[in-house]
């Protein structure tokens, strides 16, 4: 499964090589590319027919970037940051992802146009040779088992119509797996394990997509105005705004907010909020560079005595016994 991106002079800009297909074999590699047009910077793993990559991506301007590999692949596509346009040959449609939205693909000729709109760009992807990828499929749900029929036949094919939002459990399945401190043999197992999960994940929020119209978010208006909601409480999460302060600086009324995020969500805003701070405080602890207190003030709890039982009832142990 060699990949290779290129700008339109035909400058590479990511490029691998061929990965272990035989079982029990990991490898892991690190990219740091310097280029006239901006710097990507990139960890790789590869195991089992799969590749993932996360990445991240300063560009000097907007560009458009041309993708090619060696076989046909599935793609779970998860955009962190910024907006990119995805096209894939024998697919009408062009799907521009926003920050925060992932969708599945497959592409037959595997190649594409990736166009770049924002300066920053953070991304996630897992690859699958159809091999790999069909070994997983037969226990997945109807909608997985559909797009599997659509991948045999070799009908290029997106997982949903619309882009779909990134939720918490995502989010801390992908940092599970950009922060797993596991060794190669036992990494190996668990980024199957997390590919499974986010495919999963995927399947669920394609699920939720189709229930009934939504009741608070009718519009795409309230949709991106619900998505800056998150993005911002994520970028202030030391010192989030109240209830007031964020339906104004969202251009929304607080009624909507708060209705329209647990639709969104399903979570409270704060709920949100204080999930996403204790799973950064447990990855901080883990590390070890910090002590609870440094990380508590971070975060904005009010005291260590606030954060400590906060951290107790998610996770049933104290900070003190993390560090």
């Amino acid at each position: 499964m060699a990949f290779e991106v290129k700008n339109k002079t035909g400058e590479s800009v990511l490029k691998s090589d061929h990965l272990p297909a035989e079982a029990g074999a990991f490898r892991a590699e690190q990219l740091d590319l310097a280029l006239p047009f901006g710097r990507v910077k990139a960890s790789q793993w590869y195991f089992d027919g799969i590749k993932v990559t996360s990445s991240e991506s300063l560009f000097n301007e907007p560009l458009t970037l041309d993708w090619k590999g060696d076989t046909e692949v599935v793609t779970m596509h998860f955009n962190l940051q910024g907006r990119v346009s995805m096209q894939h040959p024998g697919m009408e449609q062009t799907f521009v992802l926003r920050s925060n939205q992932h969708n599945l693909f497959y592409g037959k000729e595997a190649e594409g146009k990736m166009k770049v709109d924002d300066l920053k760009l953070r991304t996630f992807l897992v690859q699958f040779s159809k091999e790999a990828f069909f070994n997983i499929a037969g226990e997945g749900n109807d909608a997985i088992k559909r797009f599997a029929d659509q991948v045999a036949g070799g009908r290029p094919v997106a997982f949903s119509e619309h882009n779909l939002n990134i939720d918490l459990n995502i989010q801390h399945c992908i940092q599970a797996m950009q922060h797993c401190r596991y060794n190669d043999s036992l990494k190996r197992m668990y980024f199957l394990s997390k590919s499974i999960e986010l495919l999963v994940l995927q399947a669920e929020s394609f699920n939720r997509a189709l229930q009934p119209r939504s009741l608070y978010v009718k519009s795409d208006y309230d949709r991106e105005r619900i998505l800056f909601v998150r993005d911002y409480l994520l970028q202030h999460i030391g010192q989030p705004p109240t209830l007031v302060e964020l339906a104004r600086i969202a251009g929304i009324n607080e009624y909507k907010l708060k209705r329209g995020f647990k639709e969104a969500f399903n979570q409270t805003v704060f709920e949100y909020l204080s999930d996403v701070r204790l799973e950064l405080a447990r990855k901080e602890l883990l590390e070890k560079k910090k002590t609870a207190t440094q990380i508590a003030f971070e975060l904005g709890y009010s005291s260590l005595q606030h954060f400590s039982a906060a951290f107790k009832k998610k996770y049933h142990t104290s900070p003190a016994r993390v560090l």
